[in-house]
């Protein structure tokens, strides 16, 4: 039962005397509902309403009170003696969210007894009194008893409905609590396991023994210490050079693994088994490389390692050597790693864990696995897996964009780009994607996206875009940009600093001629899919500006006020008033959210007003520190080129962003050094140091070895007239597709070897040039397949978090392996046509 104002008048509280109060008391029943009620009518429909109002007899009130009483109000007393609004009532502090002149005005609890009130419009003269009218009263009686009835008939089946829907909602937040708490206790088991599993096996402490070769000195030894059905993994280091192997003018060095079982009472004849490894040296004897390779044995007979040198010269080659034993064999060591690199992706795609505590869990079972097979690596070991030059670059970058952060300058370009793109959207899209691919081409894809990333944001926040979708597309075409030279991606520059390659005439120029090529193929094809691609995806933000930007400014008041370590009382303090001004925020957010209509955003079509206004909004701040910036960050892109080009400078890529961040903090004058450290993603930093640990224990567990070998197996079944072709779609997709799911550095690294011992096989007979095309082809476009297949995925990721615009992995998935699926695509048919079709680089 509602009741409607038609008159749409304020509407307020009538004030009554003691002696209403008794006289109505004396002259009808209780449960009849009384009051002026002027214009309004009774609207019927009691059946509908969604609230469940069960009318019963109630006892008589005390003299003096009248209920008031609306869904989730408290009682007033009539002794206040005040007139008040109803409007600013409802207004006003109370637990109601959607209060309206249509919400009920009557309400009946579960101890049966009625609450009412009366409404009173001052438009009909003065207050009358309850004892007024002897008819009034008889036609408000009437009225009580007819919602007495229609509520009296529907009130067990509502009570039932509405009790159902209480325990659905209790047990689906039971369910949730014990998902919860099942998904804790397993993964703190799994934990538990790996630790100890980790615990108890020693540190393989295997001594490294010094030797030398030379033409007419060769080294033997006997390892005595063997067991049955075991590996025997042979590290060897010295001044060895990676690459093809050419017999007859390249030095190297022969080691032969033999091991001869005695006949016995499982073998009736003699078994021997005979490995020969060679590996190339390099013409600088001063540098020092170690290689590894594992070998199956038949039993726990002794094994006669021999090593021989084959020099143009007489000289000494000084090595070192040391051996160990694994218990598990290969296929089991590539199921085991496959198996935690499941979890560790399950555990990302689901959300179950943050992406950086997956990897740290993912690493431990690495090591854990390590330690079961025997080959657990001591602290210092992981340690040196760590990338520490991608580490040291990633931290001297967030420094700087730190501090570039305060000039102002991210607002500016922000306002430029929105006056550029003349307030319409896929321009602007079209033209940062195009500038991030292009700088990408030249820079580290990382560095691109953390100049980039902040840009992105105040100007999707100018234009009340959703900064997710453009962010996405952004690191997509950074990290299609980046395969177009040779310095634009790790892989390119893996396989341009092989010294074996070069000899075969993959050097600086002729690889980026040719890749440049393919990738602006890719890039002009990649536009139109990514706005097909982005055809039902809503740009714009469903709210209102003002509602995103409140929800932003919640979300940073939040992430401040957890921020604060509460070490003293007025640390504390601060703390309380920032979350009380958290909650202010919410208050207000949802009142506005009460009135707000949900309305998809236009194209602005005043941007030229606009401009104006965020021209004065948007300026720069600090113009001394801003030409300091400046300067620092064209010095170090500077050193950065000069690197790629000029050998003479001796500082890796994380030197010079180091250098560069100390020489902007001395520069700056930076006193308060912890707001710069706060800035710093340093969950991203940990999610790097863990992904490179889990990505060197699965290559120490034989996953990227089988990969390669599996893939030469496949080519070399191919017959001969189509295995060109074959094998650079073979390499091409395999390449795409791990080094979406692992790191394509180390897998890079991996697959080099083989596809030159491949290519040098007399049985297979195939070029060099369109293999590793292909591979750099597929580990740099690969990367756009999953949030953590490339390292700038993660970083703008980490940004965006920070920002308060943080996007999962499915987010991320849904967009990027579709372009990667488009991309490769056409990377490969661009293969296909100028090896196999035009002959090119044969």
């Amino acid at each position: 039962m509602y009741l409607e104002n038609k008159s749409n008048l304020e509407m307020e509280m009538t004030q009554t005397s003691a002696s209403g109060h008794q006289c109505r008391s004396s002259l009808r029943p209780p449960e009849a509902v009384a009051g002026n009620f002027g214009e309004l009518r009774l609207l019927q429909g009691i059946s509908e309403n969604g609230d469940t109002q069960k009318l019963q007899q109630s006892s008589v009130l005390p003299s003096g009170q009248c209920v008031i009483h609306t869904e989730g109000f408290v009682p007033v007393r009539k002794e206040d003696r005040h007139s008040f609004s109803t409007v600013n009532f409802l207004r006003g502090k109370t637990n109601s969210a959607n209060i309206s002149e249509r919400s009920p005005l009557l309400r009946f609890p579960q101890d049966e007894s009625i609450t009412y009130m009366t409404v009173h419009e001052p438009s009909f003269g003065v207050d009358e009194p309850w004892d007024s009218s002897s008819l009034d009263i008889e036609r408000r009686f009437r009225l009580g008893s007819e919602v007495a009835s229609l509520t009296r008939s529907n009130s067990s089946d509502k009570t039932e409905a509405v009790e159902n829907l209480s325990l659905s909602f209790r047990l689906t937040s039971s369910v949730k609590c014990c998902l919860r708490v099942c998904k804790v206790a397993t993964i703190f088991a799994i934990v538990v396991l790996c630790s100890l599993f980790f615990s108890m096996y020693p540190d393989r402490d295997n001594p490294w023994r010094m030797l030398a070769v030379s033409p007419s000195d060769s080294f033997s030894m006997n390892v005595t210490d063997f067991r049955d059905n075991a590996l025997l993994k042979l590290q060897v280091a010295g001044p060895f050079a990676g690459g093809m192997i050419d017999l007859s003018t390249q030095e190297y060095i022969l080691i032969q693994v033999e091991q001869t079982e005695e006949p016995g009472q499982r073998r009736r004849r003699t078994q021997q088994v005979i490995y020969n490894w060679t590996v190339p040296l390099h013409a600088e004897r001063s540098l020092q490389r170690v290689v590894t390779k594992t070998f199956e044995m038949l039993s726990s007979d002794p094994i006669a390692i021999t090593i021989q040198a084959f020099l143009q010269d007489t000289e000494v080659v000084p090595l070192s050597m040391t051996h160990q034993s694994l218990y598990v064999t290969m296929e089991t060591q590539v199921a085991i790693a496959g198996i935690i690199l499941c979890g560790v992706y399950i555990l990302i795609i689901f959300e179950i864990v943050h992406r950086t505590l997956a990897a740290m869990l993912g690493s431990l079972a690495a090591l854990a696995a390590l330690a079961v097979i025997g080959n657990r690596p001591s602290l210092v070991t992981v340690v040196e897996w760590i990338d520490y030059e991608t580490l040291a670059l990633l931290f001297g970058m967030m420094v700087l964009v730190a501090i570039f952060s305060e000039t102002g300058f991210f607002d500016y370009c922000a306002v430029k780009a929105y006056q550029l793109s003349r307030g319409r959207v896929w321009p602007m899209i079209i033209i940062l994607c195009l500038i991030a691919a292009i700088l990408s081409a030249f820079l580290d894809n990382v560095t691109t996206m953390m100049l980039f990333t902040p840009v992105t944001i105040r100007l999707c926040e100018v234009l009340n875009l959703d900064p997710r979708h453009v962010l996405i597309a952004e690191v997509i075409f950074t990290n299609i940009g980046g395969a177009a030279t040779a310095v634009g991606d790790p892989p390119n520059v893996i396989i341009v600093s092989n010294q074996g390659l070069r000899r075969e005439g993959i050097d600086f120029a002729s690889f980026t001629g040719y890749m440049f090529l393919g990738i602006c193929l890719v890039l002009l094809t990649s536009f139109p899919f990514l706005r097909l691609l982005y055809w039902n995806k809503k740009l714009y933000n469903k709210e209102s500006i003002e509602i995103v930007e409140l929800k932003h400014e919640i979300l940073v008041w939040r992430q401040t006020a957890q921020r604060i370590n509460p070490a003293s009382r007025e640390e504390t303090a601060v703390k309380c008033l920032l979350m009380q001004k958290v909650l202010t925020l919410e208050n207000l957010l949802r009142k506005m959210m009460k009135t707000f209509q949900r309305q998809i955003s236009q194209e602005d079509k005043n941007w030229e007003q606009n401009i104006q206004e965020l021209q004065k909004k948007h300026r720069i701040t600090d113009r001394v520190l801003l030409v300091k910036c400046v300067s620092v960050l064209v010095v170090v892109i500077f050193v950065f080129f000069l690197n790629s080009f000029i050998p003479s400078i001796h500082l890796d890529l994380g030197w010079i962003a180091i250098l560069g961040a100390l020489w902007l903090l001395v520069l700056a004058d930076i006193q308060d050094f912890e707001i710069i450290l706060h800035r710093v993603e340093w969950a991203t930093l940990l999610f790097f140091a863990g992904l490179f640990v889990l990505m060197e224990a699965i290559a120490q567990l034989q996953l990227i070895d089988f990969i390669g070998e599996q893939t030469a197996l496949l080519i070399k079944a191919v017959p001969e007239d189509q295995r060109l072709a074959i094998a650079i779609i073979l390499v091409m997709w395999v390449s795409a597709l791990a080094s979406s799911l692992i790191d394509n550095i180390p897998f890079t690294a991996t697959m080099i070897p083989v596809l030159i011992n491949l290519s040098q096989d007399s049985d297979v007979n195939l070029p060099v040039k369109p293999l590793i095309f292909a591979l750099a082809m597929g580990a740099c476009l690969g990367g756009n397949g999953t949030l953590i297949g490339a390292s700038a995925n993660v970083v703008c990721a980490g940004i965006a978090e920070q920002h308060g615009y943080g996007f999962s992995f499915m987010e991320f998935f849904k967009l990027g392996f579709p372009m990667m699926i488009m991309t490769c695509m056409i990377a490969m048919c661009y293969l296909l046509a100028t090896h196999v079709g035009l002959g090119w680089n044969m």
